[in-house]
């Protein structure tokens, strides 16, 4: 029985970017912007990226920020700033650890606290996209 698991926080969003960029069906239209390669992480989170979503309605290649990712020691991140309840929904529909983040908008945090929750975090970046489609 393999008891080894991915608990580097940089290391994770890392994995989470990849399926973000390399994912052409499930994620279409999703890409990753303002991502620091140095980032380094910390106990509160430092930003590593922001999951964008390509705007059809223009030519110019503009994105609208859906999520952003950030990295502490042992985990990653995913920040909703637009409709939290989806992604709280989506994260509890694939078993991921959420709660609310108490400012103004609401946001939600979702916790990627091991490498193989990274393919169960893609519903949420699903969820946000599909919901953010509908404001």
């Amino acid at each position: 029985m393999v008891t080894d698991r991915l608990a580097d926080g940089v290391r994770i969003a890392e994995l989470l970017a990849s399926e973000v960029t390399g994912n052409e069906s499930d994620l279409r239209g999703l890409t990753v912007v303002d991502a620091d390669r140095d980032v380094e992480p910390t106990a509160d989170g430092a930003l590593a990226y922001r999951i964008a979503r390509e705007r059809a309605e223009t030519d110019d290649g503009a994105t609208e920020a859906l999520a952003e990712v950030s990295v502490q020691p042992d985990r990653a991140l995913i920040e909703a700033v637009v409709a939290p309840d989806a992604a709280a929904d989506a994260a509890r529909e694939v078993d991921l650890r959420v709660r609310p983040k108490a400012v103004h908008p609401p946001r939600t945090l979702v916790f990627v606290e091991d490498g193989a929750q990274v393919k169960r975090a893609l519903a949420v970046l699903e969820g946000l996209r599909d919901a953010s489609r509908g404001e």
